[in-house]
């Protein structure tokens, strides 16, 4: 069985790669081969991967170059509509990355770059690429205070341009008060009925993910 998520965030730098490195090892202690790329990264060092991209194809195994280890790189910090000149993005190299990336692994994940609603060009956004992928949605967000409001406003977002959310995963970082994070997950399952998880420092919290 194969597993397939296109992974958001409430924002730039809630923990979309933290919790994506750790479902890619995750999968691989239980034994599968992982796909898993950001095709697109901002704020990268001239002629160099950007870092999360660098990270999610050592989680991976190492085993993804070209392309398939990330397919656009551009220098300025700023969305992609803004970092890239015009027309450079093509969806199309996007989905042959991923086509090739993904014919022999059993689980596959797509970063996306910020949140839902950053612009890739002019007519698209995360959201629009997250479409052509076709996966089901992992929302990634902090623990700590904000999260509430910033959760339920991206998964109004996702569910109404009809994308299916697979989870929502809170990054919890070790200054997050235990009692507030708590509080939070309980404030999230009372608005939401989808699956709701907390990766801290123990990764097979993310199995319902593989399994």
């Amino acid at each position: 069985m194969k597993y397939s998520y296109f992974v958001t965030g409430t924002g730039t730098g809630v923990g979309k790669t933290f919790v994506t490195t750790a479902l890619s090892r995750r999968a691989r202690e239980l034994g599968h081969r992982v796909f898993a790329f950001k095709p697109i990264e901002t704020g990268c060092a001239a002629g160099t991967l950007g870092e999360d991209q660098r990270a999610l194809g050592q989680a991976s195994g190492g085993w993804q170059t070209g392309d398939l280890a990330g397919v656009y790189q551009f220098e300025l910090p700023a969305a992609p509509a803004v970092a890239a000149p015009t027309g450079a993005i093509s969806f199309g190299r996007v989905a042959t990355a991923l086509d090739l990336g993904s014919r022999e692994a059993e689980v596959v994940l797509v970063e996306g770059a910020g949140g839902w609603r950053v612009p890739i060009d002019l007519t698209h956004d995360m959201g629009s690429l997250a479409k052509q992928c076709g996966f089901p949605i992992l929302v990634v967000a902090t623990a700590g205070l904000g999260t509430i409001n910033h959760s339920l406003l991206t998964i109004e977002a996702i569910e109404g341009d009809g994308q299916a959310i697979a989870a929502l995963v809170l990054s919890r970082l070790v200054t997050d008060d235990e009692a507030l994070v708590t509080t939070n997950v309980e404030q999230l399952r009372s608005r939401w009925n989808g699956l709701i998880l907390v990766l801290h420092t123990d990764p097979s919290v993310l199995d319902p993910l593989l399994s």
